[in-house]
């Protein structure tokens, strides 16, 4: 448990052992050394990945003191013992609400780290399908999306000899995938290394940010000031970026535009297109920059147009009321 201590333990060693190193992760080279513990003067030596937690205690065991989620993942033991020298690994899960209890055997074969392979990875989300294997001669393999253990549902299968699993229409979340496999009796997991897939989406919007900023389409800027234009968009992978100014095709394909001094022939309509050749969408927006009078007088104008509709229709409003009540009158005339 997360805050808990952890322990890591050896069984089957040899009684004539000289030492016991402790790494991090699947190999055991001195870059990845957490902590040693020499037993024959009973003194320990903290590596490169010590983070002050661990300490060994004789039996060899490897103690962890508040266990933090990152601590999860593959340990390697050494045992260098006068006979010979022998390696384990295995691999420790730290959970917000428990601990899975780890176990290491000095058994060699067993504790082999399985390997995994994808037909791709790189596919459309919600289109494309994964395949993919673990490589271990183990028959209890456990499949993993995103860290967390699945089976077999309506979007995924595993093979009868749970070695291959299929996942279709694959979503953002599935990623990373994993494989596992159940040794010493079931008690210990070793876990493959990750596999993270390249999920291909959008674009399904375009947006151009600008400094000064626009409205509507509208951004005002002064001729001599400077204008910063960036297309952002949501998808992936990062797409490709054409820009049209006034109908002509510019020069360049960077998702930002910088004007250090505006001119005149500069003004005009800025269109970003966003193209993303893996899902084969294609969007764009655009800006249309021009002097912020030319915008004020468009205000005014509309303001006083507006105005004038208004004062139409009161005016048909009254001439309307006018009539009606001169009808009554002569109306009223008439039958007296």
């Amino acid at each position: 448990m997360v805050g808990r201590q952890s322990l890591l333990i050896i069984a089957n060693a040899p009684e004539d052992v000289q030492e016991y190193s402790w790494h991090q992760g699947a190999n055991d080279t001195e870059e990845n050394l957490v902590i040693s513990y020499n037993a024959t003067s009973h003194s320990q030596q903290k590596g490169p990945m010590c983070s002050g937690r661990e300490s060994v205690i004789p039996t060899g065991a490897l103690l962890i003191e508040e266990s933090r989620l990152n601590d999860t993942g593959n340990y390697t033991v050494r045992v260098a013992a006068i006979s010979d020298t022998q390696r384990a690994t295995g691999w420790l899960e730290v959970q917000g609400f428990h601990i899975m209890a780890l176990c290491l055997f000095k058994v060699k074969n067993e504790f082999e780290i399985p390997g995994i392979s994808v037909n791709t990875s790189i596919v459309l989300e919600d289109v494309d399908s994964v395949v993919a294997i673990c490589h271990t001669n183990n028959t209890k393999v456990q499949w993993y999306m995103a860290h967390t253990l699945v089976s077999s549902s309506e979007r995924m299968a595993i093979s009868p000899d749970t070695k291959t699993l299929i996942i279709k229409r694959v979503k953002n979340y599935d990623s990373p995938l994993q494989c596992g496999v159940k040794i010493v009796l079931g008690t210990v997991i070793q876990r493959s290394e990750l596999i993270y897939l390249t999920m291909a989406y959008g674009p399904s919007y375009v947006m151009i940010l600008s400094e000064p900023g626009n409205n509507n389409g509208i951004l005002p800027a002064e001729i001599g000031s400077q204008v910063e234009m960036v297309c952002v968009f949501n998808g992936a992978p990062e797409s490709k970026y054409r820009w049209i100014h006034n109908g002509s095709l510019l020069s360049f394909s960077e998702k930002n535009i910088t004007l250090p001094s505006l001119t005149w022939d500069q003004m005009g309509r800025y269109r970003c297109i966003v193209e993303n050749n893996l899902t084969q969408l294609t969007l764009y927006e655009e800006v249309q920059v021009q002097d912020p009078r030319f915008s004020q007088n468009i205000t005014m104008s509309t303001f006083l147009l507006d105005f004038l509709m208004a004062w139409s229709i009161l005016g048909y409003v009254l001439l309307f009321t006018l009539i009606l009540v001169g009808l009554i009158r002569c109306y009223s005339t008439m039958y007296r």
